[in-house]
């Protein structure tokens, strides 16, 4: 299967598509709601996937209640979570081959994340991945969050690219939502999500990993 038109810029999401950071984000959360008192069910952190941390409040609010505190259950995660991180988060599968191949065929790329500057700045550094991205839009740089295509659009417009001319890669609902509201051509790569029936109507492929995606590209 080829894509449908010729790709002049990819897009990526970061954790759980770079970074193999959901898992860490999410035994951080469980472990602060634990500390609380509270049970976190999965089913519960499945629903605050690709949210900001507003709508992953809202998510905590309708299953808790009003009363519960989600600045506290914020605060004491992030803190365990750069307690985890100290071991350093892994790279996914194929990012450094991807993004070598992006290097030869000279095409421009961005990351539009949902995370804090901060937390984008903390991975990426530890990494030493920020020089090889173009553009970096963090949580605070578009006017609405995923599901919206706010985040796409800025990204397309700040690297000069006509957003149906890009390539978004994401893993998680939202995301997906939100790079394919933008127009773009739109690629699922699983982590702590499967697919949906409405996620393979919204992209151009359900892919195993960024090595699948790099094969994509290569028309192989």
């Amino acid at each position: 299967m080829s894509l449908p038109r010729p790709v002049r810029a990819v897009v990526f999401d970061m954790d759980g598509l770079l970074i193999d950071s959901e898992v860490v984000y999410c035994e951080a959360l469980t472990v602060a709601a634990r500390d609380m008192g509270h049970d976190l069910p999965q089913a519960v952190l499945r629903q605050m996937i690709g949210h900001t941390w507003a709508g992953s409040a809202g998510v905590l609010v309708e299953h808790f209640g009003e009363d519960f505190d989600t600045q506290r259950l914020r605060d004491e995660s992030v803190r365990i979570f750069y307690e985890l991180a100290q071991a350093e988060i892994c790279l996914k599968a194929g990012v450094l081959e991807l993004l070598d191949h992006l290097d030869e065929l000279g095409l421009p790329r961005a990351i539009c994340t949902s995370s804090r500057r901060q937390d984008v700045d903390h991975h990426l550094g530890s990494h030493r991945l920020a020089e090889r991205f173009h553009a970096v839009l963090a949580n605070g740089d578009y006017p609405r969050p995923k599901p919206h295509p706010d985040p796409y659009l800025k990204a397309a417009e700040a690297l000069g690219v006509d957003p149906a001319d890009c390539l978004a890669l994401e893993d998680s609902h939202n995301g997906v939502r939100a790079a394919s509201a933008a127009g773009m051509m739109t690629i699922m790569v699983p982590d702590l999500l499967d697919p949906t029936e409405e996620m393979r109507s919204l992209c151009v492929r359900i892919a195993r990993d960024l090595h699948e995606v790099r094969a994509l590209l290569r028309g192989a």
